[in-house]
């Protein structure tokens, strides 16, 4: 663990967050995590991230700590992700929440929210992405996904479990306090392990 977490010093990491709004405190509290093990964080939210009010967090609520968090702009648009290939930006870029939705457009090649081109940008180097997956639907119509994703070059993940086998038997959920050690783990071209860890 503690070459990993040596991994993330100086290393330049795009935070990208998806549209699992229930869980972007855990996602926050990662951002800060790994800006105090000494990484420089580049905040990428999806559209919907970016604009839509939830009983969770207002949008601008969701900007103004995003924005504290990282010490940096958000990139929230295709124009400003794009460039993260053609002027390999990153060391690594994290997608955390990584929703359904943004596993099979990932999956799909379908690139149409700025943390898909930034994903598709950051691979075209041949450089790492690290996945922190939440979705309700992992072991239904997500699963092949997450399959297919799980078998690509440069693509990792954040280790996962189903989070409420008794209420949502399909819906699986990163450990979010794994995160800083799997991007570490991520940068050096290694996948943290395990991958599957039970909550508890």
């Amino acid at each position: 663990m503690k070459d990993s977490i040596l991994a993330l010093q100086s290393a330049r990491i795009g935070f990208a967050v998806t549209g699992s709004f229930c869980t972007f405190e855990r996602a926050f509290e990662q951002m800060g995590a790994l800006s105090a093990a000494g990484a420089e964080v580049f905040p990428i939210l999806s559209e919907n991230a970016y604009q839509t009010d939830t009983r969770f967090y207002t949008a601008a609520l969701v900007r103004e700590i995003v924005t504290a968090k990282c010490g940096r702009p958000i990139w929230h648009t295709l124009g400003e992700v794009e460039p993260i290939g053609p002027k390999k930006l990153l060391d690594l870029l994290i997608i955390a929440p990584c929703t359904g939705n943004t596993l099979g457009k990932l999956a799909g090649g379908i690139i149409d929210t700025s943390p898909v081109m930034a994903a598709k940008s950051q691979l075209r180097n041949g450089r790492p992405v690290l996945l922190a997956i939440a979705t309700n639907d992992g072991l239904a119509l997500a699963a092949k996904n997450i399959g297919m994703l799980m078998t690509m070059r440069n693509v990792y993940f954040v280790p996962y479990g189903q989070d409420d086998p008794q209420r949502k038997p399909y819906s699986l959920v990163a450990h979010m306090d794994a995160l800083p050690e799997a991007a570490g783990e991520a940068i050096q071209g290694r996948q943290i392990q395990p991958i599957l860890r039970v909550y508890e």
